[in-house]
């Protein structure tokens, strides 16, 4: 699961910083797949170890009478524009000193590899898939990360247009298993009415709202 949406009024790139919390409607969308997922057979949630994430798996757990776990291989990946405002239309990109982290796409040069991504979350994935082996588990974490790992399940390319990600906020990207290995990938939006229109995944950038500040 993708957590819900941040309060961050500055449109900061917030990353892996401390202090970033769920807004109010980001606490309705975490109630929502919380409701969502209380008739499945969840016995193990397991969160990031950043607020946003934690604030999201806590009323899931709840909801199963589990106590959260969490993972540090579910963090956001890493990025040199940590902190700052960079996003779609804010001269970011016409700043000279910016340029030597966006040499290559392929890798990231402005952040943590994919490959990396890719080993993180596969471990985190065989974890959670051992902890609730029989049963189901819910991962709480971050937008590129699980599209990455999706996108590596999918046979896909790794680099992409941040645009096309499906994995709109608490979104969830279920991975089915038969023994140990991954027999199917699936994607539902238990709170999609609640995700404001211009953060949809395909969504047209609108001026003064089209930042990527890390999710």
């Amino acid at each position: 699961m993708r957590h819900g949406e941040v309060a961050n009024p500055d449109g900061i790139l917030y990353g892996r910083l401390a202090g970033y919390h769920l807004s109010e409607l980001g606490r309705q969308m975490a109630d929502r797949v919380a409701e969502h997922l209380a008739p499945r057979d969840v016995t193990h949630v397991v969160a990031s170890p950043l607020e946003r994430a934690q604030e999201t798996a806590t009323p899931i757990a709840k909801a199963h009478g589990l106590d959260l776990a969490t993972d540090e291989r579910l963090i956001e990946a890493g990025n040199v524009f940590q902190g700052k405002t960079f996003g779609v239309g804010d001269g970011a990109l016409r700043k000279p000193g910016n340029w030597k982290h966006l040499v290559n796409p392929f890798r990231p040069s402005w952040g943590e590899p994919y490959v990396d991504q890719v080993v993180r979350m596969m471990q985190a994935l065989d974890a959670a898939k051992e902890a609730a082996r029989g049963h189901e588990a819910v991962l709480v974490s971050h937008q590129l990360p699980i599209w990455i790992v999706r996108s590596y399940v999918e046979k896909r390319r790794l680099w992409h247009d941040p645009r096309k990600r499906q994995c709109t906020l608490a979104s969830l990207t279920t991975f089915t298993y038969q023994g140990d290995k991954i027999v199917s990938v699936g994607y539902t939006e238990p709170a999609r009415d609640l995700v404001p229109p211009h953060l949809l995944a395909g969504a047209k950038p609108v001026k003064g709202q089209g930042k990527a500040f890390g999710a």
